[in-house]
């Protein structure tokens, strides 16, 4: 089998698998890497959202072949030494999660957003995140978690490149 290398989480990666292995399953089962999760398959739920070189992707659509090389950054990869990421943080202080499995892909789909617009109204969320299923329905704290780290950009700080 062919090895395949490219940054997870900031860190170089190796695996064996054949090229076309969707990239979620060798996220999951091959490296361990739990947060991106399976919810459909075909991309159409978000629950697998993860980065791409800095922009949000489904890698249960992407071959790992198709990564070789690049950037890929999961929900495990926010969070660093000085503590949660800021997307994160406005998570918690919302109280956005219920039963958490969608969870990592609308945060990872959140920092994509607030990464091209700092200052997102209701339409810009709502659009951003339609594809990101809540089995739930938090998505009146999902919206709310969103303008918190937003506003976090509008007193200055930064949301870090991750």
């Amino acid at each position: 089998m062919p090895a395949h290398q490219f940054m997870l989480n900031g860190q170089p990666v190796s695996v064996e698998s054949p090229a076309d292995l969707p990239l979620l399953w060798v996220l999951r089962d091959v490296l361990g890497v739990t947060g991106p999760k399976y919810g459909c398959g075909v991309g159409v739920c978000g629950a697998c959202t993860s980065h791409l070189d800095g922009e949000a992707f489904r890698p249960c659509l992407h071959p790992v072949g198709e990564v070789a090389g690049r950037e890929v950054r999961t929900i495990e990869g926010l969070a660093d030494a000085t503590g949660l990421h800021p997307v994160q943080q406005a998570w918690i202080a919302e109280d956005v999660a219920q039963c958490g499995f969608c969870q990592p892909g609308q945060i990872m789909a959140a920092v994509a957003l607030l990464r091209k617009n700092p200052q997102p109204t209701d339409a810009d969320i709502d659009a951003a995140m339609s594809d990101n299923v809540c089995r739930c329905g938090t998505y009146v704290r999902i919206r709310s978690a969103i303008h918190r780290a937003a506003l976090l950009l509008r007193k200055g700080a930064s949301l870090p490149d991750r």
